[in-house]
């Protein structure tokens, strides 16, 4: 856990999306967020966590469903939502945080 506190502990909002790679939503997720880096660029960090590799971490932040969104700020979660979302809704919350 030492590690995902140094991941999110970062005045660069932290977008951490996790997924599996099994999951269609999740793949569809990953395009949407290759859009949202190269808009964003060193505005937002973008961190994909597959939940089969990291599942304590996956079970202490109570990840019920994928994708799963949340962004960090300073190390705490400013944001969070599971399902689907479009790169334009994406990209204001990121901008909302900066």
């Amino acid at each position: 856990m030492s590690k995902f506190g140094d991941l999110i502990n970062s005045p660069v909002p932290v977008l951490l999306h996790f997924c599996s790679d099994h999951n269609v939503e999740c793949n569809q997720m990953n395009k949407i967020l290759e859009d949202v880096s190269l808009e964003m660029g060193d505005k937002l960090s973008i961190i994909k966590i597959d939940i089969l590799k990291n599942k304590e971490l996956t079970e202490a932040l109570r990840i019920k469903t994928i994708p799963t969104l949340m962004v960090y700020k300073n190390g705490a979660m400013v944001w969070r939502q599971s399902g689907m979302i479009d790169k334009s809704s994406l990209v204001t919350i990121a901008k909302a945080f900066n």
